[in-house]
């Protein structure tokens, strides 16, 4: 793909845009930039783009901004249906999205996995497995550092393992992964998508350009998923917690097994995990298929998987204080990732709920509130909409903020009790991003834990 002196505008300066805005400006487009916010709330991106010499617009976008483009880069967080876009298209202008941009300039293999849930886990997992397995391979995509980042330390035999959201895919157009996983589906992100049906078919898109030479890996164990083998002309590899599948990955009686044309092998066991979270496990299953399509012998894998820590803001152990233990589960941004990570402990949970609603129904949390939870604690916009849908199901209070649930938990809370932040919600009201939402949860945890007597504190992460 040239791009030498082409005018290209690159929407919306989160991390992926600013990132695809400098990669265009060192091959030599002619690049600017627009995003809706204001340039205070954009303070450290500007800084970098006008040092390259790249124009930048902010507080709106102008409809001249968008004229006499050669292509136009979406980054993630803006919905393909922004007016501007919309008459670029009628004009016959390229869009494209920042992971397809990269994937025009990457050498080497893709590995795509998507999900509404585990993907930054399993993705991460995945690296771990194929560098223990002793591939080359880089790690990025909607995990942290963008896809076009990867471009300058690729090579043909790099082993390119990204994390894809629904948002991504919307803008792909020849994005080919050599190997593509779902790991589950379940209703996320109907502020954007407005529809289940309309998301289930973005994550479907990941399968679009595959062949029979490609791999897919799919979840047998959720049936919108395990519907979308129908979708790929890849070969099918599937992974299951509980049943054995013809090809794939499994378990049977406490073991993990892999199974494919040449035959059956012990990969390891499932007491080996150290994931907390029977959803982890299936995250494992993933990592594992991947890992075997790839080339990976079992002890590598089992090794991998036997030193993975928890990713940051995943059912993340933060410490105890006085007997109550605290766990950072900031990425649990819909209503299922809350489910999972319900389920991950056996009761005497004070939950702490809320942010910006994704058009989620929080009813489907009432049952598992009422047998593992001792209160509920809101925060964010979504509050009023929580409490209304959970009504009757355990006590509710209202905090507000982040600081103010995390103290009213420690005051209620038992020796014995856990305390989880799960919000079911996006970050957006409150914070920058679900990461920046954990960290101020383990702010005010460790503050929290500063305040006590060092025998009343222990295990801080």
């Amino acid at each position: 793909m040239e791009v030498k002196n082409k005018r290209v505008l690159v929407v919306g300066l989160g991390k992926s845009g600013v990132a695809a805005a400098i990669f265009l400006k060192d091959r030599g487009a002619r690049v600017s930039v627009s995003d809706a916010k204001t340039e205070d709330q954009l303070p450290s991106a500007i800084p970098a783009l006008l040092d390259k010499g790249i124009s930048v617009e902010t507080g709106g976008h102008g409809e001249r901004t968008f004229r006499d483009q050669d292509l136009i880069v979406v980054s993630p967080g803006v919905p393909s249906d922004v007016p501007q876009l919309e008459k670029a298209r009628a004009q016959g202008i390229p869009i494209i999205g920042e992971v397809e941009l990269a994937s025009r300039f990457l050498k080497g293999h893709i590995i795509a996995i998507t999900g509404s849930n585990g993907k930054t886990t399993t993705t991460a997992l995945a690296g771990e497995i194929i560098g223990m397995g002793g591939y080359e391979v880089l790690v990025g995509g909607n995990i942290g550092t963008p896809a076009i980042s990867l471009v300058s330390d690729a090579t043909s035999d790099t082993y390119n393992v990204l994390e894809i959201s629904s948002f991504q895919l919307e803008s792909i157009e020849s994005f080919h992964p050599e190997i593509a996983v779902v790991l589950n589906i379940t209703p996320d992100h109907l502020d954007r998508h407005h529809s289940f049906d309309a998301y289930v078919l973005a994550k479907a898109r990941i399968f679009e350009n595959q062949t029979a030479q490609d791999h897919a890996v799919l979840n047998a164990d959720d049936p919108t998923c395990a519907g979308l083998a129908g979708k790929t002309r890849a070969q099918v590899h599937w992974f299951s917690r509980s049943k054995e599948v013809e090809c794939g990955a499994f378990v049977r009686e406490g073991e993990i097994f892999s199974r494919d044309g040449s035959g059956e092998q012990e990969v390891m066991s499932v007491s080996g995990i150290t994931l907390k979270g029977t959803h982890n496990l299936e995250n494992v299953l993933a990592a594992v298929g991947v890992g075997r399509i790839v080339g990976c012998e079992p002890h590598r894998i089992r090794r991998a998987v036997e030193e993975f820590k928890a990713v940051e803001h995943r059912l993340e152990y933060v410490t105890t204080i006085q007997g109550v233990e605290y766990y950072n589960d900031s990425k649990a941004t819909n209503v299922d990732a809350t489910v999972k990570a319900l389920e991950s402990f056996p009761g005497n949970i004070h939950i702490i709920l809320g942010g910006k609603d994704k058009g989620s129904d929080y009813s489907v949390l009432k049952d598992l509130l009422r047998a593992r939870t001792k209160r509920v604690y809101t925060i964010g916009a979504a509050a009023e909409k929580i409490e209304s849908q959970i009504s009757g199901a355990v006590p509710v209070l209202r905090a507000a903020t982040l600081e103010t649930a995390v103290k009213r938990a420690a005051e209620s809370a038992a020796p014995g009790d856990i305390v989880l932040l799960a919000p079911a919600c996006a970050s957006f009201d409150q914070f920058e991003s679900y990461e920046h939402r954990g960290r101020v949860f383990k702010e005010a945890v460790h503050a929290l834990a500063a305040r006590k007597a060092p025998s009343e504190v222990g295990g801080a992460a």
